[in-house]
């Protein structure tokens, strides 16, 4: 019988991917890929891996796994009663009962009149680096534990999201098309950053759950830009120019507590949801506080920088602002010393 290690090509990349998603699919008489909750590693192997630290907390087959597809998906990492805390917040900004200074908070304009302000109308909630209650989800230390494997102890919250996922409609209003996160962020080396990414209930291809293209993280950051499919394209909701059609995908059924942490380079996105109901997840993309930041100008970046600019000096009457001031101001240390961001 076949092991792990001992298959090549597509099969060996496919039996891993299968065993991560469910330890149930793949290669009857491989081990389980990812445990529910960290294990203590094997001894290191200094030079072996390029995207993780050394650590006591991620096997070696765990680590092997995002080294080769850029992205790790824990189980029941986050409680029921942590989710049902973060659900209830933002319930309570969507009735205006708390405004988070700072915070974006995105709507379907169209559902107003029918719904009014409910959750039923707000579909995502961003740069909620303000409010105390969401925020806690980037300073859980069963969140940072993970997190420390791909940054090291020095840890910055840059980038807050919770994201309600409306039904759609074949219009694909709510998709959020295949993209590199990287193309978001002024700051560098991207391999000490990572998204932690979390279901607040059940996500799957029906209520559009996170798509991946495994591997790409060791691609080069790609041009992005507005996709051109009919039907309106949200605000900043930017993707790949050029898109790899060929390259597998794989759907991330994630349970109600299952976080995937994933490289920003690795080319994501999500579908619609075809449900009744909605799909709530909550992420944070964390830096070392070592990273820098780097100058878009001249770069595929530079006309991300010129839009949020527009979008600054619009709402806050701001002038000479640039993209890493924008980052500045959501920039949040939540471990250890901050150094540079």
């Amino acid at each position: 019988m076949e092991q792990l290690g001992k298959r090549s090509g597509p099969a060996a990349r496919l039996d891993a991917i299968l065993r991560h998603l469910s330890p149930r699919l793949g290669a009857a008489s491989a081990p389980i890929s990812v445990p529910t909750s960290a294990q203590v590693s094997v001894v290191p192997q200094p030079g072996r891996f390029r995207y993780t630290l050394d650590n006591d907390v991620l096997t070696t087959e765990q680590r092997q796994f995002y080294e080769d597809n850029g992205y790790l998906l824990i189980k029941k990492l986050v409680s029921d009663e942590d989710i049902e805390r973060f659900r209830n917040e933002f319930v309570r900004i969507c009735r205006k009962e708390v405004t988070p200074s700072g915070a974006m908070i995105m709507k379907d304009e169209s559902l107003r009149s029918q719904y009014g302000q409910s959750e039923k109308v707000v579909n995502k909630v961003q740069d909620f680096q303000e409010d105390k209650e969401l925020f806690r989800y980037c300073t859980l230390p069963e969140v940072l534990k993970y997190v420390e494997c791909f940054t090291g102890p020095n840890i910055m919250a840059m980038h807050t999201m919770l994201i309600n996922k409306l039904p759609d409609s074949d219009i694909q209003t709510f998709l959020h098309p295949m993209h590199q996160d990287l193309h978001y962020f002024p700051f560098r080396p991207a391999d000490l950053i990572v998204c932690s990414w979390t279901a607040m209930e059940r996500a799957d291809q029906d209520n559009g759950c996170l798509i991946v293209q495994p591997g790409t993280h060791k691609e080069p950051l790609k041009p992005h830009g507005y996709p051109k499919w009919e039907g309106k394209a949200n605000k900043l909701f930017h993707g790949l120019l050029d898109e790899d059609e060929k390259s597998p995908r794989v759907h991330l059924v994630m349970e109600k507590g299952d976080t995937v942490f994933f490289h920003p380079l690795l080319i994501h996105g999500s579908g619609i949801n075809k449900t009744s109901g909605f799909r709530k997840s909550i992420s944070c993309h964390f830096a070392s506080s070592e990273c820098y930041y780097i100058d878009v100008k001249n770069t595929t970046q530079e006309h991300l920088e010129k839009e949020l600019v527009e979008m600054v000096h619009k709402k806050y009457n701001a002038t000479s602002v640039e993209l890493r001031d924008i980052w500045n101001f959501r920039a949040r240390l939540v471990q250890g010393e901050r150094i540079n961001l």
